[in-house]
């Protein structure tokens, strides 16, 4: 079962769709029609195999390479 509602109303009514998720229930936020983040039970946010999350990030990340840049100055980018 899903549920989609607004970010207005996800703000208002943030105590509400806890409750719905604690039933088992899925809510989409949609801002400006478009989704933005969804509220699932924490049983269903942790099925899955842990070692094909890991295979997915390493996969993610294969052929990225920071080119010389070191983390101080990759934070110094992010604050900008």
């Amino acid at each position: 079962m899903n549920m989609t509602v607004g970010a207005y109303e996800a703000k208002t009514k943030f105590s509400a769709l806890l409750d719905a998720v604690a039933t088992g229930r899925t809510v989409t936020i949609l801002r400006h029609g478009t989704p933005v983040a969804r509220l699932t039970p924490v049983a269903n946010a942790l099925d899955g195999d842990a070692d094909a999350v890991v295979e997915q990030f390493r996969k993610a990340r294969k052929g990225s390479r920071l080119d010389g840049l070191s983390i101080r100055e990759l934070i110094d980018e992010g604050r900008r």
